[in-house]
């Protein structure tokens, strides 16, 4: 049996399901992907979570695999790439809520940073998912510019708590859009 037939065999199992398959093809192929995210993203940690994610969507989907149309190997650097894509998108949005968290936590600093409608929709989105007092602090926080003493003042609402919100808040912002993204 050659080489190409051999593949084609394994290939042939992946597809079927085979567990023993997807040993094969993960230990065959792993290297490969755990390389291409390595040298795209430069942190071992986000290239191991991207090749378990490449091998976890790949055996998932490995019914709509088509071998006629390209090599399994080929079919895994392209999911390989869109997990990569998805983990830069994810670092960007963590940049983008860590600056807008940083605005927040120096209400003092008077410099006025550019408005992105994607970050502020964003932020928007997840601010819509939290209780109602927290919803209100954010706003004001995050829409109106206020500074913390600011928002205790129009809500008369202790400036502890208010600081509690935005705090509880924000880590709770930054775990969902860490999970949005690694969902995807």
């Amino acid at each position: 049996m050659s080489e190409s037939t051999d593949e084609s065999a394994w290939d042939t199992r992946f597809i079927a399901g085979d567990e023993r398959a997807l040993e094969h093809v993960y230990r065959r192929w792993s290297p490969v992907v755990f390389t291409l995210a390595l040298r795209s993203l430069g942190d071992r940690s986000d290239a191991e979570d991207v090749t378990q994610k490449t091998f976890v969507s790949a055996w998932t989907s490995r019914a709509s695999f088509d071998p006629s149309r390209a090599k399994l190997s080929t079919w895994l650097v392209v999911i390989a790439k869109r997990r990569i894509a998805d983990t830069h998108e994810a670092r960007a949005r963590i940049r983008a809520l860590q600056q807008q968290i940083q605005r927040v936590t120096r209400p003092d600093d008077l410099s006025v940073p550019e408005v992105d409608l994607g970050e502020t929709l964003l932020v928007a989105q997840e601010i819509e998912r939290l209780e109602p007092d927290a919803q209100r602090v954010m706003r004001l926080a995050f829409f109106d510019d206020l500074t913390h003493q600011e928002i205790s003042r129009r809500l008369d609402m202790p400036l502890g708590t208010v600081k509690s919100h935005i705090r509880r808040s924000l880590e709770r912002l930054r775990r969902r859009l860490e999970v949005t993204h690694v969902a995807h």
